[in-house]
């Protein structure tokens, strides 16, 4: 039997602070990701920010995320509940940086520029945190969805009548 990998999760609150900090900072290039994995559901808002990567293409897109994400402290998955597509997504995601760490490490190959103090590429992937958005997006644009400084083309007579 498989045992599924622990996910850390990142409440709604935890978030909109992360990225109000964020906002009220200089830096030039975010050190978070937000990955939304919801397909047709893609509506009503979303994250300021996020990515879209739609759960029935994430596959086929996951090696160039993993290796667009690489400069990410922070790499934060959800959908609209972030019960199964986002957790999912978080996994397939931290086994593809696992392989491709284990590549490097394994075959001898050096890291690539960028590098600190010795490290390889390998090992600042592993120092990167995979974390799944609490309740998804229903429970993030129930508390943030008219925050503009943290929601997006949010669209309020969509989810005015979905259950928090």
């Amino acid at each position: 039997m498989e045992t599924k990998t622990p996910l850390v999760r990142i409440s709604g609150d935890q978030l909109s602070e992360l990225l109000l900090a964020e906002q009220k900072g200089d830096a030039k290039v975010s050190p978070v990701a937000i990955i939304d994995v919801r397909d047709d559901d893609h509506v009503g808002g979303n994250i300021k920010g996020s990515q879209w990567v739609p759960s029935r293409e994430f596959d086929g897109q996951l090696p160039e995320l993993v290796e667009a994400l690489k400069p990410k402290k922070t790499v934060i998955f959800h959908c609209a509940l972030s019960q199964e597509r986002g957790p999912t997504a978080a996994r397939k995601y931290m086994a593809a940086r696992k392989k491709l760490a284990d590549a490097k490490t394994g075959s001898g190959v050096e890291g690539k520029g960028g590098e600190k103090d010795g490290e390889t590429d390998g090992e600042q992937e592993r120092e990167q945190e995979v974390l799944v958005l609490d309740g998804g997006f229903v429970r993030w644009q129930s508390k943030h969805g008219l925050d503009e400084r943290l929601t997006e083309a949010y669209a309020k007579d969509i989810w005015q009548d979905y259950p928090d």
